[in-house]
């Protein structure tokens, strides 16, 4: 080959592999980080615009996401994981975490943090209702649970698939709690759910808020965060109903993927969602930011008042885990998904 074409193809190689370093230093990687759930969409603007770290838009759920860092264990492709607080302890468990202690974390309460230090809480929500109004077609805003087997909700009700969903395994608890069940007893939710299932009930695997912002979905388990954005933000005709027989509160988490290929950046938007900068962008998305400093008067006048809030318990993340597979394995069986 002759020497100026050898000198450009390996200027070529080095520009290329240079191209490729930079694009690297400058991206990370989160497993279910959906831009429409719990506002990302915010937070991934303001991790690129605060941090100069791009983080590509991911719309797994937590089910989905452990079972891909699982078959990726070998070779990860994602630096940080987001999961329903259920699925910290056992991603620690299969090895697919690090320790790591982000800025902030001592401020922390310790059911909000691993205390090896595998994962952490950054916000929480309080599952119930989100119902869309004009949905309805002039039937009334159901005010629980139970309203829900009514045959004039049949078709109209919609809950994430407990199977896979995070969201819809804590609608278990929070379902079977309100009905008199317990950690040990999830009979009350199970005939539950038979019976909404039998009501025409709606089962998505990813995450609906479109579709209920559209009135596909009238009515939703979900969180008051969402339902929030979804009369406050977007103006819908949308309110967020906490059930009259009671409910939970439930904590997301983060964790620092094990052998992560882009560790650094990895620990640089974990320091940054427990910031303040991180953390307001969580309150003003109407979630409860796990720094309770956090949250401004004007957020918090938004909630339903704190005598709605009495009726919800935060969630036994211990309890729930020991019992999520048997309870899971009993909604596969008897009422099908």
């Amino acid at each position: 080959m002759h020497r100026r074409t050898l000198f450009a193809a390996t200027a070529a190689l080095a520009a290329s592999h240079w191209h490729q370093a930079l694009a690297q230093a400058n991206r990370a990687v989160c497993y279910n980080c959906p831009p429409e759930w719990a506002d990302w969409a915010s937070a991934l603007r303001a991790i690129r615009d605060n941090l100069g770290i791009a983080l590509p838009h991911d719309n797994k759920n937590s089910g989905q996401a452990l079972a891909a860092l699982l078959a990726e264990k070998a070779r990860p492709v994602a630096d940080v994981v987001y999961l329903g607080g259920n699925f910290g302890p056992r991603a620690k468990a299969e090895g697919v975490t690090q320790p790591y202690a982000p800025k902030g974390i001592e401020a922390l309460p310790a059911g909000m943090k691993d205390p090896d230090g595998h994962w952490f809480a950054i916000h929480s929500g309080t599952l119930g209702l989100f119902v869309n109004v004009a949905a309805l077609r002039g039937k009334p805003v159901p005010a629980g649970w139970r309203d829900l087997l009514k045959p004039e909700y049949r078709g109209m009700v919609g809950y994430l698939n407990p199977v896979s969903a995070a969201v819809g395994q804590v609608g278990m608890v929070a379902v079977n709690l309100g009905l008199g069940g317990s950690y040990t007893d999830f009979s009350p939710a199970i005939s539950y759910f038979k019976a909404l299932k039998a009501n025409g009930a709606i089962t998505p695997t990813q995450t609906a808020y479109a579709r209920v912002v559209s009135g596909e979905i009238p009515i939703l388990f979900d969180y008051d965060f969402n339902a929030m954005r979804a009369q406050f933000t977007d103006k819908a005709d949308c309110r967020f109903v906490l059930p009259s027989e009671g409910t939970v509160s439930f904590p997301y988490i983060m964790a620092l993927v094990a052998n992560a290929p882009n560790a650094e950046n990895g620990k640089r938007v974990l320091d940054f969602t427990l910031s303040d900068a991180g953390q307001a962008i969580w309150a003003n998305a109407y979630l409860r930011p796990v720094r309770a400093s956090a949250m401004s008067a004007d957020a918090a006048a938004k909630f339903l008042p704190a005598s709605e809030y009495a009726r919800a318990q935060p969630i036994n993340i211990a309890g729930m885990v020991a019992a999520q597979e048997a309870f899971v394995a009993r909604y596969r069986d008897e009422v099908g998904g």
